[in-house]
């Protein structure tokens, strides 16, 4: 009999786990952007911290209304979710914690390239029982993407952060660089991933664009004000909210900055005329 009931529970657990879960709760910006698109609202029943950030979430309007964690065991726990969604960063005692008390925990890679996003989006739809949603959503991704129109001739570009640091080839940035037809000045041996770009460095390869944080996210963004790039072309308002995370929404600056390599490549036909 005991043996008997341990089975028939164990077949109720295994029935309860192949239901979607009905109280999803989302650790990081980046699975609160995932779970935005792919879950029905009904199914969220918290987001992170940062999910109504409007410099942080590109999907902060959709957010709205949503309740949101703090991020601690305890906050999550409460709210009884059976599925947590978290990032490969998030905190390893927290998850731990959550494993104890034996919830359900599913950590995403942050990705940076296309088959990154697609992987994660296809995931999403299985972890979330969503698998219709998740294909519509990766085929919009994949229209969208094919919509962008690139330079003929791609222009160079450096993404120049605090302290001077260039974003390389293989960082989520240089991705965008790519897609959008750009030739990434910071590359080459060592610099995959990124590293420090001098100033001198940045000035005599002269750039057709320099792509830099927010206005005032940084003090050691001060460099950019130095005199030695007033005849360069810095740009701010490029970078937002939509650089944060390796998803779809990522693609709305990727074609804002495919537009403006048009824009650096037409005005450089005006001059050789």
């Amino acid at each position: 009999m005991a043996l008997a009931a341990g089975v028939a529970g164990g077949a109720a657990v295994a029935g309860a786990a192949d239901a979607p879960p009905a109280r999803v709760v989302s650790m990081n910006v980046c699975t609160d952007q995932l779970l935005l698109l792919v879950a029905d609202r009904a199914q969220i029943a918290a987001l992170s911290p940062l999910a109504t950030n409007r410099e942080m979430s590109a999907l902060a309007a959709r957010a709205e209304g949503l309740a949101q964690t703090t991020g601690g065991a305890e906050d999550i726990y409460l709210r009884t979710p059976d599925l947590v969604l978290a990032d490969v960063w998030s905190d390893p005692g927290t998850l731990a914690m959550l494993a104890r008390l034996g919830v359900r925990v599913e950590r995403f890679s942050p990705g940076v390239s296309v088959p990154d996003i697609r992987a994660k989006i296809t995931r999403m739809g299985e972890v979330l029982g969503q698998d219709a949603r998740a294909a519509a959503v990766l085929a919009d991704f994949d229209a969208r993407l094919a919509a962008i129109a690139r330079p003929a001739q791609a222009p160079s570009a450096a993404v120049y952060g605090a302290g001077g640091y260039g974003y390389g080839p293989k960082t989520l940035e240089g991705q965008m660089l790519a897609l959008a037809g750009f030739e990434n000045l910071v590359s080459g041996p060592g610099l995959d991933w990124g590293g420090r770009l001098d100033l001198e460095a940045l000035v005599l390869a002269a750039p057709d664009l320099v792509i830099a944080g927010a206005p005032g996210a940084s003090r050691a963004e001060e460099m950019l004000a130095h005199p030695a790039l007033a005849g360069m072309r810095v740009e701010r308002a490029l970078r937002d909210a939509r650089w944060v995370c390796a998803a779809p929404a990522m693609l709305g600056a990727v074609a804002d900055l495919a537009a403006f390599g048009r824009r650096i490549e037409a005005e450089k036909a005006m001059a050789t005329q």
